[in-house]
C-alpha cells in the first residue's frame, strides 16, 4: 500500500516518532492523539502486516478526527484489505479522481515531512537574531507543506513544534494579485481576527500578515490579505496546494498560534526551503549581522556624515521612492545641523531575507536617539545587501 501510494517505506520511517505518552496524573486532562502520528503507526502496522492493529488505530483515527477526510480514506482502504487485495492508495473505483489525488498528495507530505523532520537543535538560517520584545517566530517552509515553532528563551530559539500547512494553489513566490501563490519574505502578524467574526470558511480564526512588505512594494508585488487562517467545521485538513495565497492550517493547529500571536512582534519567514545550521554557525552569522549594524549606529552617534553614508547602497530607495541623494538630504534637514549625542538600539530582530537576493538582511529595532536634552524613539525597519565584501542599506524606513 505504502510503495503504491508513493510514501517512504516502513525501514526508512524506523525514526518516525510514534504517539506520544499522555500526562501523568489524575488532574492532567485527556489529550488527543496527534493525527499524523496515528498515521505514521498505522503504516508501521501494515507494513509488519499486522492488520487487525492497523484496523483498531484507524478507526481511532476517524473517531477522534471525524472530520479528517485522509484518515477516512485509509480506514476505507483497510475495510477493503479484508475483502480483496488493495492495489492502489484510495482503491474505491468510483470515487472523484481529483479529490483521491489530493489526499494522497496530503498523505505523501505528512509522511514525508516527519520522515525528514529536522533535528530541534538546529536553528532555522532565516533567523539570524529575535528581539527580547518577541515571543515566537513561525518559520514556513513551503516545499515540506510545514510551519516549524520556536521560542524565544532568553535570546535563543527553542524549538516547539511543527504543522502540517496548506499554501496557494499554484505553489509560492507571489507576484502579483491574483496569482493564487503564497508569498516568500520575513513578515510581521498584523491583526487578530477571531472565529466568530469570520464566515466558517475560515475556521476558528486568522491572523492576517503584512503582505505586501517594503521589499515586495519596492519590486511591484500586488495583491493583500494573506492570512494564517483555519480551515471550515468540515474538514479538518485542506490539500497542500489548495488556497487562494493563504497559509492554512488544522483548526486546533490555528487555535494554538492564535493564543500566542502579537500583532506587530509575531514574525512569520515564509522560505521555499528551510535551511537549519547548528549552534555554532548561528552564533557565528549573528555576530556578524550584530556587528554590522552596530557600526552603522555607531557612525550616527559619532555625527560621521561620510562614513554614515558610506554604509548606503547607491541603489537604495526610501518609501517614497527617494534615492539615496534626495532621501538622505531631508534627513539632513530635518536634524536642522543638529548633532545626535547618543543612540541606542533596542528590541533588535535580524533575519536573513528568504528570496530575496542571495545575501540580504532585514533589520528591525528601536532607535533611541538624543539630541542635547532632547530625546526621541522611533521603530524602524532597514534591509541590507552584500555588494562585494561590504554590507548596504539599499531601503531605510519606519516599521
Amino acid at each position: 500500500m505504502l510503495c503504491l501510494a508513493g510514501l517512504p517505506t516502513m525501514g526508512s520511517m524506523a525514526s518516525s516518532s510514534s504517539i506520544p505518552p499522555q500526562s501523568a496524573g489524575p488532574a492532567a486532562p485527556p489529550t488527543k492523539p496527534d493525527p499524523e502520528a496515528l498515521l505514521i503507526d498505522i503504516y508501521k502496522d501494515l507494513g509488519a502486516n499486522r492488520l487487525r492493529e492497523a484496523q483498531a488505530k484507524a478507526d481511532a483515527l476517524v473517531a477522534t478526527y471525524p472530520t479528517f477526510r485522509l484518515g477516512h480514506l485509509v480506514r476505507g482502504d483497510l475495510l477493503l484489505m479484508h475483502a480483496r487485495p488493495v492495489r492502489n492508495f484510495g482503491a474505491m473505483a468510483d470515487g472523484p479522481q481529483d479529490k483521491l489525488k489530493e489526499l494522497r498528495d496530503e498523505a505523501m507530505v505528512r509522511i514525508r515531512s516527519l520522515q525528514e523532520k529536522p533535528d530541534p537543535r538546529l536553528i532555522p538560517k532565516a533567523v539570524l537574531q529575535v528581539g527580547d520584545d518577541q515571543k515566537n517566530i513561525l518559520v514556513v517552509d513551503t516545499s515540506r507543506s510545514r510551519m516549524y515553532v520556536y521560542e524565544n528563551q532568553g535570546g535563543e530559539l527553542k524549538y516547539q513544534t511543527d504543522y502540517y500547512i496548506s499554501q496557494g494553489r499554484f505553489g509560492a513566490n507571489k507576484a502579483k494579485e491574483g496569482d493564487q501563490r503564497t508569498p516568500i519574505g520575513v513578515y510581521y502578524v498584523n491583526n487578530r481576527i477571531p472565529g466568530p467574526k469570520l464566515p466558517d470558511f475560515y475556521g476558528t480564526g486568522a491572523l492576517p500578515l503584512s503582505y505586501p512588505n517594503e521589499w515586495d512594494k519596492r519590486n511591484g508585488r500586488s495583491g493583500y490579505g494573506i492570512w494564517l487562517h483555519g480551515t471550515p467545521s468540515d474538514n479538518f485538513s485542506r490539500p497542500p496546494l489548495s488556497s487562494d495565497g493563504c497559509v492554512v492550517l488544522a483548526n486546533p493547529d490555528l487555535q494554538s498560534l492564535y493564543s500566542t500571536a502579537e500583532v506587530g512582534k509575531t514574525v512569520v519567514v515564509i522560505s521555499q526551503h528551510v535551511q537549519f545550521v547548528d549552534k555554532g554557525e548561528w552564533n557565528k552569522q549573528r555576530e556578524a549581522a550584530t556587528a554590522m549594524l552596530e557600526q552603522w549606529q555607531q557612525s550616527l552617534e559619532n555625527a560621521d556624515g561620510d562614513k554614515t553614508l558610506a554604509y548606503y547602497s547607491n541603489d537604495f530607495r526610501s518609501a517614497q521612492g527617494e534615492n539615496l541623494s534626495l532621501w538622505y538630504s531631508r534627513q539632513q534637514k530635518s536634524m536642522n545641523g543638529a548633532r545626535f549625542t547618543s543612540v541606542k538600539l533596542r528590541d533588535v530582530s535580524l533575519f536573513r531575507y528568504p528570496g530575496g537576493p542571495e545575501d540580504m538582511i532585514v533589520s528591525t529595532f528601536t532607535q533611541e536617539s538624543a539630541v542635547g536634552k532632547s530625546k526621541n524613539a522611533i521603530r524602524k525597519r532597514q534591509y541590507w545587501v552584500k555588494e562585494g565584501s561590504q554590507w548596504k542599506i539599499i531601503y531605510e524606513g519606519n516599521a
